[in-house]
């Protein structure tokens, strides 16, 4: 059994808001505001509806029903710790905007490991938003060490984090002014530095940029991580 990082690593949790009917909740809320925002991010950044995507940490799909309504047929892929998140995304926020036709089903995979060597493509663009927040520093290696290889030269992976504050150590509980989010050195939410993240990519074919403030309402930074040509 993995050790419980966060509340997505409790089963019981994630079931009982999904049977609620409180996914959306549960994800982190403000459905339409992240999941448009995700978006705006990729379509600026150059993603074209012929490019493949890959949404690792997809959730119920708040950013993957923009994606999935944006992109050609088929060039959606999401990857997601707990099926029944999948299932609500699918069954009920794809059902509910016609979108299902355009995605098939085995295209939102049940993986918390980051095996992203069973899915059949390689991709052009990844994002990861609200992951970095949950995971510790070694599974963020972990995530970038298993990526690099699906994707394709000059793929662009986006993934967002709580920055850690210069002038105080590292350890210490920080509060986010903007959202009032509370994260720590140690334990969920987590903080890093963008040195930190840049760390992660340390002798992988990755180039890595602090893209910075992108926006999120829970002041949320993100980093571009670019597949080495």
């Amino acid at each position: 059994m993995r050790h419980q990082e966060s509340h997505y690593d409790d089963p019981a949790q994630v079931q009982g808001a999904v049977q609620r009917g409180d996914h959306r909740r549960f994800i982190g809320g403000m459905w339409d505001k992240i999941g448009l925002l995700q978006k705006s991010l990729l379509v600026d950044a150059g993603l074209e509806p012929g490019h493949t995507l890959l949404d690792v940490g997809c959730g119920c799909l708040r950013g993957g029903v923009h994606f999935i309504e944006y992109l050609e047929p088929r060039n959606y892929f999401g990857v997601e710790l707990n099926n029944e998140l999948l299932e609500a995304g699918y069954d009920i926020e794809l059902a509910e905007r016609q979108l299902q036709d355009k995605l098939p089903r085995e295209h939102l995979v049940h993986d918390g490991d980051f095996e992203f060597s069973r899915l059949p493509v390689k991709f052009d663009f990844a994002i990861a938003i609200s992951l970095f927040t949950h995971i510790s520093f070694n599974r963020i290696r972990t995530s970038l060490e298993k990526l690099h290889p699906k994707m394709n030269a000059g793929g662009k992976f986006y993934a967002s984090y709580f920055q850690a504050r210069s002038d105080q150590p590292t350890f210490l509980a920080q509060k986010h002014e903007k959202g009032g989010v509370v994260s720590f050195g140690d334990k969920d939410p987590f903080h890093y530095h963008a040195s930190d993240l840049v760390c992660a990519a340390e002798s992988l074919p990755w180039n890595a940029e602090r893209i910075g403030d992108w926006g999120h309402p829970r002041d949320q930074m993100m980093m571009r991580f670019t597949k080495a040509e």
